[in-house]
């Protein structure tokens, strides 16, 4: 599997000479199968930078999962070029829980007075399919959704493909139960051996204190799960919207002093705009 970031910061796009190093937009995932299969985690404002990609390369086939409908994970939608271009089908997967359905969260989001262009007009044909808990495959990818520990809920997804796996758990707070998420353990147990673990890693031990119950993870519970999954590689994830380059080197310095004191092998980055990996 090919995966690659197009967007990882949390709640709000960000830009300025601060934010270079991993960028400012929002949650965008691309994966590619060994065969080519297509698949995007969520249309944050990283999004754009894709569908520019695409529409160069003249692709007609898109998967898109959602993780869940919080506006970080969906502004980018009305901005992504293949939903403008006549003979391109995008197959979206979501589990809407006890909202609407996506079809109609994203036309929400596509009509007026928010967009000038409705979704039910646009030239790509859009189809809807709502997984929620039940594993699927995309061409070669196997794929097994969870619920997250999040506001309103949300999924995560272990992807796997010829014995290689990635598991991506963003807007996961493994230290605070909502509503329909799960526990330590359970994330740990789904995550077993992965040969990359993204996870939400939003807030430091100073931050949490005032942000607890919001739906997102001190980096050092994503690092404590990523060694008790015996990962191979954890990349840290929702970069807070606030963090400057700079101070997300010092907390991937910090977590790889945790990760030495633990005695485990696993490597540990930022996921940044520029993050590419094949496993």
């Amino acid at each position: 599997m090919y995966i690659r970031c197009w967007g990882s910061r949390g709640s709000l796009p960000v830009s300025g000479p601060e934010f270079n190093k991993y960028g400012g937009d929002t949650t965008c995932m691309e994966i590619r199968s060994k065969k080519g299969d297509l698949i995007i985690i969520d249309a944050g404002s990283g999004i754009r930078g894709l569908g520019r990609s695409l529409a160069g390369k003249k692709v007609k086939n898109c998967n898109m999962l959602f993780t869940h409908a919080h506006l970080d994970h969906i502004m980018g939608f009305p901005f992504f070029n293949p939903v403008f271009m006549k003979g391109t089908t995008i197959t979206i997967h979501g589990c809407s829980f006890n909202l609407p359905s996506y079809r109609e969260i994203l036309k929400g989001l596509m009509e007026a007075p928010y967009f000038p262009v409705d979704l039910d007009t646009v030239p790509a044909r859009l189809t809807f399919k709502n997984p929620c808990a039940q594993p699927f495959t995309i061409g070669a990818i196997s794929i097994q959704p969870i619920f997250l520990s999040h506001p309103n809920g949300g999924l995560g997804f272990r992807f796997e493909e010829d014995g290689s796996s990635f598991v991506f758990l963003t807007d996961n707070e493994l230290d605070f139960p909502h509503p329909g998420g799960l526990s330590f353990d359970d994330y740990a147990s789904f995550a077993r051996g992965a040969d990359l673990l993204i996870h939400d890693a939003e807030f430091s031990p100073e931050d949490y204190k005032h942000n607890r119950s919001w739906g997102h993870s001190l980096f050092t519970d994503a690092v404590r799960l990523g060694i008790k999954a015996k990962a191979k590689r954890l990349g840290l994830f929702h970069l807070n919207k606030e963090r400057t380059d700079a101070q997300v080197d010092a907390i991937v310095k910090q977590s790889k002093t945790l990760i030495k004191k633990h005695n485990s092998s696993m490597q540990c980055c930022a996921v940044g705009a520029s993050f590419e990996i094949t496993v």
